[in-house]
């Protein structure tokens, strides 16, 4: 059964991915193509001799943006769908559709709003290439940190629902979770490497799109992947069962 969920979750998530790649290539690679303009024109004027081309510019932006984000897409969809088969039956009444949804908005809260808020994308041209392992790591504990705080935050709800009743107790939760992300966001050190010259406007642009492209990846990931199940073997299984027990 799990596998069955697997195979439905990474479809989702490549159906996902192609929608993305569509967002991105007529949102997001046009920004990327100034901003690689921009950091061009600046070498020129440093009188810095042009970087070899290894993989062309096309390529990236086609096959290359392509693979990648059809490759997350499945990859994610497909973790996806295991955390949905863990949380199934233990999260309250709640539906298919509407566990899956909520799931993925806790994945797109805790993998992107708040890992980018501390360290947001960044175009090339960039960023300094020597700090680019510390940055990346730093990225990294930050969506560690916030998966933990989110798993914390569950835990704080079920107890204090209990106490104060389900609309309460995820208010309190949800203030843990503010709180606790705060405090970690302003303890961690500070990266800033924008160029002072580098357009403001196509910085903003640029980390709109990569937010736009998260956005869409996992709303579709949630809502298409809680519509296949829905109508799969599935829900018939869990409500036999479910029959059964009772």
């Amino acid at each position: 059964m799990v596998g069955k969920l697997l195979v439905r979750g990474m479809l989702a998530g490549i159906v996902a991915g192609l929608l993305t790649f569509t967002f991105a290539r007529i949102v997001g690679e046009p920004q990327v193509d100034q901003a690689i303009s921009f950091e061009e024109k600046a070498a020129a004027a440093r009188g810095e001799a042009p970087e070899p081309e290894i993989v062309s510019r096309e390529t990236q932006a086609g096959l290359g943006l392509l693979t990648g984000v059809v490759t997350y897409g499945a990859a994610f969809g497909g973790l996806f769908s295991l955390v949905f088969a863990y949380a199934y039956g233990r999260a309250g009444a709640l539906s298919v559709r509407a566990l899956s949804a909520w799931l993925a908005l806790g994945a797109f809260i805790a993998l992107v709003i708040v890992p980018n808020l501390k360290y947001p994308a960044n175009p090339p041209s960039v960023g300094d290439p020597e700090t680019i392992g510390t940055r990346t790591g730093l990225f990294f504990l930050m969506i560690a940190i916030s998966l933990a705080t989110m798993v914390f935050s569950l835990k704080v709800r079920r107890r204090a629902a209990a106490k104060l009743g389900a609309w309460n107790g995820s208010i309190v939760a949800g203030l843990v979770f503010v709180v606790i992300i705060a405090a970690v966001q302003l303890s961690m050190p500070v990266i800033n490497e924008v160029p002072a010259a580098f357009p403001a406007v196509l910085l903003w642009k640029f980390r709109v799109a990569a937010l736009g492209m998260q956005a869409i990846m996992w709303t579709t990931i949630g809502l298409l992947f809680g519509a296949i199940v829905e109508r799969s073997a599935f829900m018939r299984t869990n409500a036999h069962v479910t029959m059964k027990s009772a």
